[in-house]
């Protein structure tokens, strides 16, 4: 498991104020006793309820308690990769209300500035397109002050917020895509990753039951993975068996043409800004789209270090990251 948020919200619920207080305090030394053994997930977080009027008095409580018990417990280190899932954003004030919140708890537990980043949930329509008609999504960013590391689509609550009923609520209502493309296009080359939500079938029940389920979750994700989504929520331990399968089929069944077109593009890159494969014409941009495909392969594990060699790329040009510095190399070394 990559990544792990222990989730004080909507998967927690309302609760007695002592019962989530005892609860944050004994979640903190179970981080910290995972750490101390090295077995904590390479990214780690907690989820709060959000900073509404409503409950922020008990997110601010729950944040406090569960980060001065963990660091207490780890002697001040903060564990790799950790985040703060900030959900139900409405207005940029939300953001900056948990930025401020963090400025004042990093002294406290003698944290640098800026140690503790945090994501932020896409779950209401107002964090889409504000008032006034703008897509909504930077200006939460910006409140963040550079804490905000990735934004994630909260597929129930939107869909919600649009008004739709819960029997047509999933991932692949058009009303998703629509949110997903404005986090898309808004945060392009901000370095902020995204996020789809999660299927809320689990694989529970016979095996008729489970199947079901898997083949439902496994078309769901296929589906964010061509659209551009590449990480998304898993609610049960069963839905890793679909997640994996139909991401190892996603990038094994492309692996073929992938390799043919990227081959080609770098064995002519000394010669030419366009390259054709069949009917295909690639140019600097799809190569980098190539590249990326083959990048995340690799980091995910379904594509091997041997199959990415067989393009032509060296290994310093895939750590390179960037098909305009391979293009340049190639055309320098042909010189």
């Amino acid at each position: 498991m990559e990544d792990l948020r222990i989730d004080f919200e909507d998967g927690y619920g309302a609760r007695p104020d002592a019962e989530e207080d005892g609860h944050a305090v004994a979640c903190a030394r179970e981080v910290a006793r995972g750490q101390a053994q090295n077995v904590l997930p390479p990214f780690i977080g907690i989820r709060i309820k959000s900073m509404t009027e409503e409950v922020r008095e008990r997110a601010v409580r729950t944040l406090d308690l569960f980060l001065t018990t963990m660091l207490d417990a780890s002697g001040g280190v903060l564990p790799a990769g950790f985040v703060v899932t900030l959900p139900k954003l409405q207005i940029p004030e939300h953001a900056a209300a948990l930025a401020d919140l963090l400025d004042v708890l990093e002294p406290k537990l003698r944290l640098p500035g800026g140690a503790i980043r945090f994501e932020i949930m896409i779950e209401q329509t107002q964090a889409v397109v504000d008032a006034s008609g703008r897509i909504a999504i930077p200006a939460l960013v910006a409140a963040a002050r550079g804490r905000c590391v990735a934004a994630h689509l909260g597929t129930y609550d939107y869909t919600a917020s649009c008004g739709i009923t819960a029997a047509h609520q999933h991932m692949a209502h058009p009303a998703c895509d629509f949110a997903k493309h404005c986090m898309q296009a808004s945060l392009a080359g901000t370095g902020i990753w995204l996020s789809d939500g999660a299927t809320n079938v689990m694989p529970v029940g016979d095996r008729a039951a489970v199947h079901a389920a898997w083949r439902l979750q496994a078309s769901h994700v296929r589906r964010s993975l061509v659209g551009g989504f590449y990480q998304g929520w898993d609610l049960h331990p069963a839905q890793l068996v679909a997640r994996y399968a139909a991401v190892y089929a996603f990038y094994l069944e492309a692996l073929p043409a992938a390799t043919a077109r990227l081959s080609s593009f770098v064995a002519t890159a000394a010669q030419a800004s366009h390259v054709g494969v069949g009917e295909v014409l690639d140019d600097a941009a799809t190569g980098q789209a190539l590249l990326n495909f083959f990048l995340r392969g690799l980091a995910c594990g379904a594509i091997s270090h041997d199959e990415a060699l067989a393009t032509g790329l060296t290994l310093d040009e895939l750590r390179s990251r960037s098909f305009v510095k391979i293009l340049a190399g190639r055309r320098a070394a042909a010189r």
